[in-house]
């Protein structure tokens, strides 16, 4: 805003670059230009100053859908004065030459006829749509729509406003709207959740199939071979059992030959020889003697052979 000095009879204006000054003097234009600073007399002159630099202008609408469901649109207007002396002349930017600040409020009304002519725009454009349709489609039909609309109207030319841009940050339904959208897609997701969830827990229960299987497959495989094992084992006892029969029928066969070849043996010697051997045999399982008796009964047949 503008910066006045004041003196008794006359007094000093200064404006900042990003505003543009129009002087008036008897009601005729005098001078204008950005950032102006002039001494004026106050009983003759008259003072207008508009903003050039680009303002922002935020803006929040509730509307209806074609299905008569609330939403609320939010975002914010980006303009500039192109023509600050055609805005003059439509608004009032006179300034009080006391106070240095504006006599009205210029740009509320400036912010009212964009705001009423954004709104008028979306309005247009979402009745003619569902909600699911206008949700779908998001928030750059309607920025477009806004930005179109704004860049054509005559009466924004008239007073020399230029459109810097439009953004809508969004777009939403009613909570009671949104949660009822919302419960759908939350189910399908739950669905998928269990379904996904079914798919762990059969898989997890194959696999512990296919391990009780493979377990009791090992077990089959290790008792054929545990019997396959005892069979050879009982195989192989009656191998041996049968070999080792063979070797005691072979030496018994030989003890029986030598047996009966001996006693072939001792049937054919004479008694006396027979006699000596006996001795013979007795004088080796006795061992040492150290006494020896001879009675008449042992020396008789001996005296009698010898006779």
């Amino acid at each position: 805003m503008a910066t006045i000095q004041r003196l008794p009879l006359l007094r000093h204006l200064r404006s900042e670059p990003t505003y543009h000054v129009l002087r008036y003097r008897r009601g005729e234009l005098r001078g204008d230009g950005a950032g102006l600073a002039f001494w004026f007399r106050p009983i003759s002159t008259a003072v207008a100053e508009v903003p050039i630099d680009d303002r922002e202008l935020p803006f929040l609408f509730r509307v209806r859908s074609a299905d008569f469901q609330e939403l609320i649109v939010q975002g914010v207007i980006t303009f500039r004065v192109a023509d600050p002396a055609a805005l003059a002349r439509r608004v009032d930017f006179t300034l009080d030459l006391d106070t240095g600040r504006w006599a009205q409020a210029p740009l509320e009304q400036v912010a009212g006829l964009l705001s009423q002519l954004a709104q008028q725009f979306v309005v247009d454009e979402l009745v003619k749509l569902d909600v699911r349709t206008i949700l779908h489609g998001g928030v750059a039909p309607i920025r477009d729509r806004i930005d179109r609309g704004l860049r054509g109207e005559p009466a924004l030319t008239e007073l020399g406003i230029e459109l810097v841009a439009v953004r809508v940050a969004d777009l939403a339904p009613s909570a009671e709207v949104e949660k009822a959208l919302r419960q759908p897609t939350r189910e399908a997701i739950q669905q998928r959740a269990d379904e996904a969830t079914f798919q762990r827990r059969a898989l997890a229960v194959e696999k512990e199939r296919a391990i009780a299987e493979n377990e009791l497959a090992n077990r089959i495989e290790l008792a054929r071979r545990e019997e396959e094992l005892v069979a050879q084992s009982a195989v192989n006892d009656r191998r041996r059992a049968e070999s080792r029969a063979e070797e005691f029928a072979v030496v018994e066969a030989a003890k029986l030959r030598s047996e009966r070849e001996r006693a072939e043996i001792q049937a054919s010697l004479p008694p006396d020889v027979l006699r000596a051997l006996a001795l013979q045999e007795l004088a080796g399982a006795l061992g040492s003697v150290d006494h020896l008796t001879v009675t008449p009964d042992l020396l008789q047949p001996l005296l009698a052979k010898a006779a």
